[in-house]
């Protein structure tokens, strides 16, 4: 701990997946600087940690004018850099880290903003490690390290079928949705909103984002339940990063409970995933079901939504419709202007964790290995479950891995400059054992072998 003493970090950002990651490196020994447009939510989560005499908070608002000029200020200041934000902010302060040789990390997807940082970070020897939360982030470490053994036993991928889902604990999957809010509520519609582009059986699949939820599946994992699994953005690429050049089959997606996808589907078709700016001010969620269905006041609302989306009145949609309140008097919130965003308030309303209720991380991938003389089914299962009254799940597989990056890079046990993802075993190894000790493990498994 000693030697971490002197390391500054700071952290961008105190979200809902933020405090795992400030105390752990808070618990060893790290200073920690926490940086959220509201000071008292970063208070409220160092006044958690047994070791907050580590964490010092302070206001920085990104979307402020004065933002860069005080990253200017900051950064020079520190060791390190996490960026907690939203993904269109972490180039500015990534680019400030380079320009200051400090080291930057984050969860989020490499864009092409923060590719072109990989050479000036090169050349300044500073080391970005993005992708390095749960999805992406332990899902690569775990199908790599599967993918490196079967090559290491001289055996090539052709299938791979990799979903996760942030989810209510079964106990606990008590709405009609069945899903609570455990990361950013404008994050989890705007996701609704992807394109999916995938290889099947040889095959070259694209989805547009308005057919996404017409295109899942339900599947049944053994001991834990019945889902429903959708594409997610651009599978095939991970062809070339994961080395499996081989495989005909490439699919990454997501994990729903039974319901979600058609009731989302629905209430897309209703125009409520549009970012489109208008004015809502004083109008009610009926006033803009009204307008979408082209209804009057004196008209039955439900059944004229019913006709519009082509189900049947008593279908349990509008139901879930109706219990989320769109069809109700309540005013949209003053500021929102578009139907994403009113819809986003309705959920954070309602889809929520209530006290002592906890979620459920699940993830799976299914491998179909070639060797010469077999044919392996293997899967790879992590079934995780949030504290009760403590942190998330969500929270917890999304931040402690980067966080076990930071403090891999600060004690100089990971020094390779350059944009990196968790892909190379000396990055995903020691984050997939210290997680196993935190109770955070996949669980390999070789389901079925036939012989040629």
């Amino acid at each position: 701990m000693a030697a971490n003493s002197q390391k500054t970090i700071l952290v961008l950002g105190a979200g809902l997946c933020s405090p795992p990651l400030i105390h752990y490196l808070a618990d060893h020994g790290f200073k920690v600087i926490v940086g959220n447009r509201t000071v008292k939510k970063a208070v409220e989560i160092a006044e958690r940690c047994k070791n907050k005499q580590n964490i010092q908070c302070i206001e920085l608002d990104v979307e402020k004018p004065d933002a860069q000029k005080k990253l200017e200020e900051l950064i020079p200041t520190v060791d390190g850099v996490v960026s907690m934000l939203p993904y269109l902010f972490h180039p500015l302060a990534a680019k400030i880290a380079v320009a200051h040789k400090k080291h930057f990390f984050t969860t989020s997807y490499v864009s092409e903003a923060m590719r072109a940082l990989d050479e000036p970070a090169k050349q300044a020897g500073v080391v970005i490690i993005n992708e390095c939360g749960v999805d992406p982030g332990t899902d690569h470490m775990s199908a790599m390290r599967v993918i490196n053994r079967v090559r290491a036993e001289g055996g090539d991928i052709v299938s791979f079928r990799s979903f996760c889902g942030g989810l209510p604990a079964p106990e606990d999957n008590n709405n009609p949705y069945g899903y609570k809010l455990s990361w950013a509520p404008r994050g989890v519609l705007l996701a609704s909103r992807n394109d999916a582009h995938f290889l099947k059986d040889g095959k070259d699949v694209n989805i547009a984002g308005k057919d996404l939820f017409d295109n899942f599946e339900v599947v049944d994992i053994a001991g834990v339940g019945k889902f429903e699994a959708y594409p997610n953005r651009n599978s095939t690429q991970y062809i070339d990063i994961y080395g499996i050049k081989n495989v005909k089959t490439m699919v990454r997606g997501t994990y729903r409970n039974i319901g979600w996808c058609p009731t989302i589907k629905k209430i897309a078709d209703l125009g409520y995933l549009s970012i489109d700016e208008l004015s809502l001010e004083g109008k009610t969620y009926a006033d803009l079901m009204r307008s979408k269905v082209n209804a009057s006041p004196s008209d039955n609302l439900r059944e004229k939504v019913a006709q519009q989306v082509n189900l049947k009145p008593d279908d349990a949609i509008l139901d879930r419709m109706e219990w989320l309140g769109l069809f109700s008097n309540k005013q949209v919130a003053a500021g929102v202007k578009t139907y994403l965003d009113a819809l986003c308030e309705l959920c954070k309303e309602r889809l929520v964790y209530n006290k002592g209720e906890r979620d459920m991380l699940l993830m799976r991938h299914e491998f179909v290995a070639e060797f010469p003389n077999k044919r392996e089914y293997i899967s790879s299962l992590l079934v995780d479950f949030g504290i009760p009254n403590g942190d998330s799940s969500m929270s917890r597989t999304v931040s402690i891995p980067v966080a076990i990056a930071v403090r891999m890079v600060m004690e100089g046990k990971f020094t390779k400059p350059g944009i990196q993802i968790p892909i190379i075993p000396e990055l995903y190894n020691p984050i997939l054992d210290e997680l196993e000790t935190l109770g955070i493990k996949f669980v390999d498994k070789i389901e079925k072998t036939e012989t040629k």
